[in-house]
Formats: C-alpha cells, structure tokens, sequence
C-alpha cells in the first residue's frame, strides 16, 4: 500500500509541474478499450491551465491508483457582454414601440388635417377622430409606464394632439375660447 501512495504523490508532483511540461501530455488509461486518450496540444493546454486553478484529487480503484488533474477558470464571465445582449434586446422594443406612437399620431393628425380642409364638415365627425386619439393616448401611457419615453415626452406628445383637435373646432365654430381675465 505504502508504494501505491508513493506513486501517487509522484504523480501528483508531476501533476504540479504541468505549465512547464505542456509540450507531450497525454493522459491515457490502462484499459484502452473502454477510455480513449486524452492528449492536448501545448498552446491550448498551457492557456486553459494557465487561466484557471489546479485541482487534483486522487482515485483509487481496486487495480490501479490514479490521478485526475482538473482544471476550472477563476474568473467570471464577462459581464459587458450580457449587458450589450440586453441594450440590444431593449433597443429593439423601444424601436417598435416608439414606432407605434408616431404611426397613431400621424393618423390623429391626418384625420384632423383632413377634417379641417373639408368645409361642409360636422361636429360628429370629431368622434371619430376622438376614438383614434384615446388609442394614441393608450399607446403613448403604456410607452410611459414602461420607461421607453420619459414622462415629460409623453405628456408633451398628448398635449400636442388635445391642441391640434382643439384648433379644428375651433376653426370650424364648434367651439369658442373662454377669454382669459387678467387680474
């Protein structure tokens, strides 16, 4: 028993001496018909081993002792990588939903535009300009609970559509601005 632990810490000693001895390795079992041999190549062996720590643990078996060297990178994966994966993938649905916003306020403010160069143009008509608004409103809110427009934006945008329905009904005479009283 004592010769079998003697090989064992001489293979483990030679073990150690890895990073200097990466030209041949060869890890080969005795029983060639149930294990192929591991052989690496010195550039690849000399960068895996030289990133990582160097484990050892010895196996001993009923017939022969062996000893398995195990190599594990210390250090964590590159986290700027996840974070370029993640932008990307938030960029890609902002893009689409900002995209959705202008496409209703486009279609608001066609709708308007067509409805203030009609000149025979009645007051129900703004209802269904009024139905297209309350869906750009939709659309604009949910980018804004979201965080893909800044609340400010969101209301400015809003602000911008209530005008311009404001300016047709009052081109047309369906409404009348209160005068402001100046104190």
């Amino acid at each position: 028993m004592s010769m079998a632990v003697t090989m064992a810490a001489t293979n483990a000693i030679q073990c150690l001496a890895l990073p200097s001895k990466l030209d041949a390795l060869s890890l080969s079992s005795s029983d060639s018909t149930r294990f192929a041999s591991l052989s690496f190549s010195s550039s690849f062996s000399h960068n895996f081993f030289s990133r990582g720590c160097l484990s050892m643990s010895t196996i001993q078996r009923p017939i022969r002792h062996s000893v398995v060297c195990e190599a594990a990178p210390t250090k964590k994966p590159d986290s700027a990588a996840k974070r370029a994966r993640q932008a990307e993938k938030r960029r890609v649905y902002n893009k689409a939903r900002k995209s959705e916003i202008r496409t209703r306020m486009k279609k608001v403010l066609e709708a308007l535009d067509t409805l203030k160069q009609k000149p025979d143009a009645q007051a129900e008509e703004v209802i269904t300009v009024e139905k297209l608004i309350a869906e750009a409103y939709s659309v604009i809110d949910k980018a804004v609970k979201v965080g893909t427009l800044h609340r400010n934006t969101g209301a400015r945008r809003k602000s911008r559509l209530a005008r311009s329905k404001k300016a047709v009904e009052i081109h047309h005479g369906w409404y009348t601005p209160t005068p402001t009283v100046s104190a």
